[in-house]
């Protein structure tokens, strides 16, 4: 399809003195084709970054899809319309490794390897938290689902720290003997997961302080983790082009790996490549080095879909929280919106 090219009103938006290009495809779509989503065409490109995107998130209503980019800012785009850029979030002196929105989805969470990790207000723009204890780049953070504001934060510092945004400084310090890839919160945000470049899950009992599992298998390093949306699994994707799938549940068999999933790549950038699941559980996704979307089935394990489009490796895809669109981020500087068959 050809391309479109918009551009934004002259006026700028908050600080955003620069015109955002939106590119997007053209929305006549052939008779006949089904449309599964309330996207304008069945494709959207964002473009607008001036570096590699790392991270998007879709915010929990689905009206909003975030974006971290190598170039320090933080973008917020409209998933309806024109997908237009209405948003800038400049704060952070380096990349946005990942990000997150809490719960409520009044509030960003991001991870940068200025060793800060800040929270952001969604409404407004504005930084209202700065986490500044890591010693080495924060590759990773999560906040809590439940319960206090709680996030926790991944560092080459070896450790993973815990912080309240309630309160000034980090709460809890875990250490570990190796660098920090990727965090999560168990669904209960009574255990933080953890994994690095020794290949190996930890689960860390907060009231303990202490590790209370280990889990082995990937045979690299652990790029990104996810919880599933029942609490009940942990889905890690690892430099060993594996992606994982562990059986968290407190009486699951000794091998808590389930499952396997493989298909996507991860080459000599190294690239922390994130994962995701689908909101019904049924699907998961992850980044590739060879520049595809993937999206497998989690029943029979096979790739449901390997979508071309980005011109550089892919970093992030997300699922959008209510309808068949996933949302995917590359190192081409660029963010796509698709739709997918609707189950």
């Amino acid at each position: 399809m050809d391309l479109v090219v918009k551009r934004p009103a002259d006026e700028p938006v908050g600080d955003l003195s620069v015109a955002i290009k939106r590119q997007r495809p053209n929305p006549k779509v052939p008779a006949g084709v089904k449309r599964t989503s309330s996207l304008e065409s069945p494709i959207m490109l964002l473009s607008g970054h001036a570096d590699a995107v790392l991270t998007c998130k879709f915010n929990p209503l689905g009206t909003v899809v975030a974006s971290g980019s190598q170039d320090k800012h933080i973008f917020l785009w409209n998933v309806q319309g024109e997908c237009d850029n209405f948003m800038m979030m400049k704060g952070h002196r380096n990349a946005i490794t990942e990000l997150h929105w809490t719960t409520d989805g009044e509030t960003l969470i991001t991870a940068s390897p200025d060793m800060s990790v800040r929270a952001w207000d969604a409404v407004t723009g504005k930084q209202i938290k700065k986490m500044a204890e890591h010693s080495s780049f924060v590759n990773s953070c999560c906040p809590a689902r439940r319960g206090p504001q709680l996030i926790v934060s991944g560092s080459d510092d070896g450790t993973a720290k815990l912080w309240d945004l309630r309160v000034k400084g980090s709460v809890k310090t875990f250490s570990e003997d190796y660098q920090v890839t990727a965090v999560a919160f168990a669904d209960a945000s009574d255990k933080v997961y953890t994994g690095g470049i020794d290949n190996t899950v930890r689960v860390w009992d907060l009231r303990k302080d202490e590790t209370v599992m280990q889990l082995k298998g990937h045979t690299d390093t652990i790029s990104g983790m996810s919880v599933s949306p029942d609490g009940a699994f942990l889905l890690t994707n690892g430099m060993d082009a594996t992606l994982r799938c562990w059986d968290m549940r407190p009486y699951a068999p000794t091998n808590r790996c389930v499952k396997l999933f493989s298909g996507h790549q991860h080459n000599f950038e190294k690239n922390l490549l994130k994962c995701s699941w689908s909101p019904d559980g049924k699907m998961v996704s992850a980044g590739s080095s060879c520049r595809n979307v993937f999206i497998w089935d989690v029943a029979s394990r096979r790739v449901l879909y390997k979508l071309p489009g980005h011109k550089g490796c892919v970093d992030e895809v997300s699922f959008h929280p209510k309808e068949p669109v996933v949302a995917s981020c590359s190192h081409d500087k660029t963010l796509y919106l698709g739709e997918i068959a609707a189950k």
